[in-house]
């Protein structure tokens, strides 16, 4: 599962609850693993930080509130930090390894006789997807075959860096997304100590 944690719009005292909820989390589940982030205005700080996990923790998607007095502006009165958690859905990448298929057919133009009599040309095709890519330029099949693948490959690579793209928009868009109030987790302090009582939603995190 991909989560991400953002700061919204919010100030440095939002980007530093970003940090401090993503250090707590890890606490919590181990195996989270960092994907990619975002630095803040102020070292500690974080307007997004992205991480898969194996657990389900879609009960933890909402806002999260950090009460905690501005460690940057003494004098400020507000004491309520806003961050939030998402859920993004991965888009499936597409691979070729093991999952292609190759065959062989004689090919036509020039070369002669010996091109028609013998099956140099070479399809290749993904199964998974069914993209199919044929070679026919070159006069054997070995160097058809590593064409074709190679064609197959920047195909699918291309269709990858699409799904990246989609992957990235979906998240700028939760990240802009940041709801304030009836929070999932409430946290206080520079200590970042949670409190215990918190939404009906948390009992499905495990």
């Amino acid at each position: 599962m991909r989560i991400q944690l953002s700061s919204g719009q919010g100030p440095a005292e939002c980007e530093l609850a970003v940090g401090l909820l993503y250090e707590a989390l890890k606490r919590e589940y181990p195996d989270i693993k960092l994907i990619d982030f975002v630095q803040g205005k102020r070292k500690g700080g974080f307007t997004s930080i992205r991480f898969d996990t194996s657990r389900e923790l879609r009960g933890l998607e909402g806002s999260v509130l950090w009460i905690c007095k501005s460690p940057y502006r003494p004098e400020h009165k507000r004491k309520n930090w806003y961050v939030d958690i998402s859920v993004i859905e991965e888009e499936k990448r597409i691979t070729e390894e093991k999952l292609v298929r190759y065959e062989t057919f004689r090919s036509g133009g020039k070369g002669g006789q010996h091109v028609n009599k013998v099956e140099t040309g070479v399809r290749v095709i993904h199964i998974p997807t069914g993209t199919a890519v044929v070679s026919t330029q070159a006069r054997s099949q070995h160097m058809n075959k590593q064409l074709a693948m190679n064609r197959l490959c920047e195909i699918l690579a291309e269709r990858n860096l699409d799904c990246d793209r989609k992957e990235k928009n979906l998240a700028w868009m939760e990240h802009n997304r940041l709801e304030r109030g009836n929070p999932v987790r409430t946290y206080e302090g520079m200590e970042f100590r949670r409190r215990k009582k918190q939404r009906a939603e948390n009992k499905r995190e495990k």
